[in-house]
């Protein structure tokens, strides 16, 4: 049963974890393509548009991840009587 609690845990934290690493790995490669091209090396120029994109991506998925985590909260604790047994 804590095996199977475990994989429900990690499988979930993969889901709700996915789309911000998504959103923050497409911004690093286009960040990283545009300072190729212009050659310009600046750490500031590198670092806020990601975390512009990653804030901006927390934002707009975050009803889904609320909801994806409110059932996983829902469903362990709807089950606690089966684990305390």
């Amino acid at each position: 049963m804590v095996v199977e609690i475990l994989r429900h845990m990690l499988i979930t934290a993969f889901w709700l974890s996915l789309p911000l690493l998504a959103v923050g790995f497409i911004a690093g490669i286009l960040v990283s393509m545009l300072q190729i091209v212009t050659s310009m090396q600046d750490p500031a120029f590198g670092t806020v548009p990601r975390l512009g994109a990653f804030l901006c991506a927390t934002l707009l998925f975050l009803p889904w991840l609320l909801a994806k985590l409110m059932a996983y909260t829902t469903s362990i604790l709807g089950d606690l009587g089966r684990y305390a047994r």
